[in-house]
């Protein structure tokens, strides 16, 4: 048996709860949480995805996150998720969420950031490779390295916000 996840609709309201597996195969949107982490020098973490993964395996992404279990916040679920991946605690802070269809299956992407200043211990059933760059950096390669569609588009809009902008 899959995760189980709250199925929602167009506004993010929910319907009901049904196996993960099951919300991807029925086209059925979903909640994932996601966080951008950045170091104290301002640049963003990027990542390749393990190769054994069931969704998106070897491509980039700059978000660490998963499903939202059913009852979570979209906070919780992405603090959940940055300890679980990358080994890490810290706060994390939402930036937006949006509806993507882009993908395997629709999903309401909720974004978050979190500053990271502890060493990462990233789960190699995970994540198999990752490094820190710059914005310009980002910039570069948004558009040319092979990005999971939802984490592109968050990517792009977090550029564009003053949250992307080293200070």
């Amino acid at each position: 048996m899959s995760e189980l996840v709250e199925h929602v609709d167009e506004q993010d309201r929910v319907l009901g709860v049904v196996e993960r597996d099951e919300a991807v195969r029925q086209n059925r949107p979903h909640r994932i949480a996601a966080t951008i982490c950045r170091d104290r020098e301002g640049h963003t973490l990027v990542l390749r995805r393990a190769g054994t993964m069931s969704r998106f395996p070897g491509y980039y992404d700059v978000m660490v996150g998963g499903a939202v279990d059913v009852g979570e916040s979209y906070e919780a679920a992405a603090a959940r998720e940055l300890t679980e991946e990358l080994g890490v605690r810290a706060p994390v802070r939402f930036l937006f969420k949006f509806l993507c269809r882009e993908g395997i299956s629709p999903i309401w992407l909720g974004a978050h950031e979190a500053l990271v200043s502890e060493s990462l211990s990233p789960d190699p059933g995970e994540i198999e490779w990752h490094a820190w760059r710059t914005v310009g950096e980002l910039r570069k390669v948004v558009d040319e390295w092979c990005f999971v569609p939802a984490g592109r588009r968050a990517l792009r809009q977090y550029l564009e916000s003053e949250s992307g902008n080293p200070s």
